[in-house]
């Protein structure tokens, strides 16, 4: 399977799953991506980190190393 980390600017994915434990797990799911939650991927910087996603209808950035936990579809 693919992580977010993997996609490409433009594409919409669904999750799958988190992998991940105890807080960063918990702060994940906090941000309102859990499983099921379809994410659109807007932008990557240059360096790949962060990577900016649009999820339930507001923009959110990710470090690589939390995108790297969300498995997707």
């Amino acid at each position: 399977m693919k992580t977010l980390k993997e996609i490409k600017c433009g594409e919409t994915v669904k999750v799958v799953k988190l992998h991940g434990v105890g807080a960063v797990k918990r702060r994940i799911m906090d941000m309102g991506i859990t499983k099921g939650t379809e994410v659109f991927v807007r932008k990557v910087a240059p360096l790949g980190d962060p990577i900016e996603v649009t999820v339930r209808g507001y923009e959110l950035s990710l470090r690589k190393a939390d995108a790297d936990m969300i498995e997707v579809e």
